[in-house]
């Protein structure tokens, strides 16, 4: 079963990511992906070597963010694709069956393309308006998952869904009675100076209703 919570790493540097990533997972996440966009090749593979070792330290699941070929090179448990980024069926074809695809989507249609080319778990988002991501789609709220979960169990349609996008601690107890599997978190996290309170926080109400 994937773990609930989900870390997005941040920070404009090397150094910055790695402290970020560091105190997530010093405070109990067990889950990174690493985002570094718009860097060096080499400051990139850097990063993700690092943070490999980092997550392997800590047991955590360490999952690269678009780039495959770097996935490959630092044997990520591993990659989050985009809506622009290469098709998961070319990804699969690459990694071999071991390997954790995940896929962002914003509406059911995504989610069943996504099932049919062998994803293993869905970014389902944004939630609400978030600073992180430049070209943003279309809002969901708490509607648009509640409709979009009933949608996938009316059909038999099982898989992760974590939702994503500007979501707080208040946030948690009613985006998980929608029937999602957990979240991702960026800001969250990394904004908070209490990061063990918050990522104790979060876990409690992730983990509060494991029927769901």
């Amino acid at each position: 079963m994937y773990n609930k919570l989900q870390y997005i790493s941040q920070g404009n540097t090397i150094e910055s990511q790695l402290y970020n990533i560091h105190a997530a997972l010093d405070n109990g996440c067990d889950w990174i992906q690493m985002r570094f966009k718009d860097q060096t090749p080499e400051d990139t593979f850097a990063l993700a070597e690092a943070a490999k070792v980092l997550c392997e330290k800590y047991l955590a699941n360490f999952i690269v963010n678009d780039n495959l070929y770097l996935a490959q090179q630092v044997a990520a448990d591993g990659i989050h694709l985009g809506l622009t980024d290469m098709k998961i069926d070319e990804a699969r074809a690459i990694l071999g069956s071991t390997k954790i695809i995940g896929a962002t989507a914003n509406t059911y249609e995504d989610i069943t393309d996504h099932v049919k080319n062998g994803c293993d778990y869905i970014g389902l988002g944004p939630f609400r308006y978030t600073t992180t991501k430049e070209k943003l789609s279309p809002i969901l709220g708490l509607s648009g998952y509640f409709g979009i979960i009933q949608k996938l169990k009316k059909n038999k349609i099982n898989i992760p869904v974590y939702a994503i996008g500007g979501i707080t601690l208040k946030d948690i107890d009613p985006l998980m009675e929608t029937g999602i599997h957990g979240i991702a978190v960026s800001g969250l996290i990394t904004n908070n100076p209490e990061k063990g309170k918050l990522i104790t926080q979060l876990k409690e109400k992730l983990y509060a209703n494991i029927s769901i």
